[in-house]
């Protein structure tokens, strides 16, 4: 249990930091960032792939042609999702960004029940109710959508729907997402730097030593939630992840200064408030499921 708890705040706590990282990466466009994602990526989980000398389930899964559809639809939900990221962090929108992520764990809920035909108890209904009052509210004092956010709860809440449904693990299902996206990302970084568009060329040292290593910033986080996901419960995971984008909005409105006024944190109360129902909820009836097993 003490590990699976270290496992998964080095999950999020990494994923909370990314900001740093992405700001550290001067000079280089959200575009080329992502292309560069996906390529030192790729050749970092080869790396441990080869290592642990696991790679023969490669050679079925071209074979598969549902399998195939579905982790190139993953790939390109997760692909938006990066991109939009990074260009948020880029253009000062860290606080907008980290909205996404306390919202996602509420609509991968209610994607479960449009796709996957799952049944909610009561409090996990007032919890969605909850936050979308505070969408609402956000809408009303900024006078739009707060489409940054929503975008990524959706991004990532589509593409968690699509790999709960898939049958390759947290490793082999990254590494053939990225191998999908590997040959689009090395041509369009051929073609940045063949134009002379390339900000990775023009770089320092400092700074093309932190691009390379966009490949364990990627992948570490995911091997350590997998791993923290094999041995705690899923009730405690769930409480655990509000850690990521409570860093996020931490660094936006005390390390990069931006905007959090009182109509926003307001917004933010109702969603923090749906969160908090949401997860004490989760938690009681975690806690009922023994007794009552015990008790039988």
């Amino acid at each position: 249990m003490q590990t699976g708890i270290f496992y998964a705040l080095m999950a999020y706590i990494l994923w909370g930091l990314l900001p740093l990282y992405i700001k550290a990466l001067q000079g280089i466009a959200p575009l080329e960032i992502l292309l560069h994602r996906m390529v030192w990526s790729l050749v970092f989980l080869a790396a441990i792939l080869l290592v642990r000398r696991h790679w023969r389930w490669l050679g079925s899964v071209w074979s598969d042609r549902r399998l195939l559809l579905g982790f190139t639809a993953s790939a390109a939900l997760l692909c938006g999702n990066w991109f939009l990221y990074i260009w948020a962090v880029s253009a000062g929108r860290v606080v907008d960004a980290s909205l996404g992520y306390f919202i996602n764990p509420l609509l991968s809920v209610l994607l479960g029940v449009v796709f996957l035909h799952e049944r909610l108890r009561a409090g996990q209904w007032v919890a969605i109710g909850l936050a979308a009052a505070g969408v609402a509210w956000l809408t009303f004092a900024a006078g739009q959508l707060p489409w940054i956010a929503l975008a990524l709860a959706a991004t990532f809440g589509g593409y968690g729907l699509l790999r709960k449904t898939a049958s390759l693990g947290a490793l082999e299902g990254l590494s053939l997402e990225t191998l999908l996206l590997f040959p689009f990302a090395v041509g369009a970084l051929g073609w940045l730097i063949g134009n002379d568009q390339s900000g990775f060329v023009h770089a320092s040292p400092a700074v093309q030593v932190l691009v390379a290593m966009a490949g364990p910033v990627t992948a570490v986080p995911l091997l350590f939630f997998a791993a923290a996901a094999r041995r705690i419960p899923l009730s405690l995971l769930g409480l655990l992840q509000y850690t990521g984008p409570t860093l996020q909005l931490l660094l936006g409105v005390w390390l990069y200064h931006e905007p959090f006024p009182a109509d926003k944190q307001a917004g933010y109360a109702i969603i923090w408030l749906a969160l908090a129902v949401y997860a004490v909820e989760g938690f009681w009836i975690g806690r009922r499921r023994p007794a009552a097993a015990i008790a039988e």
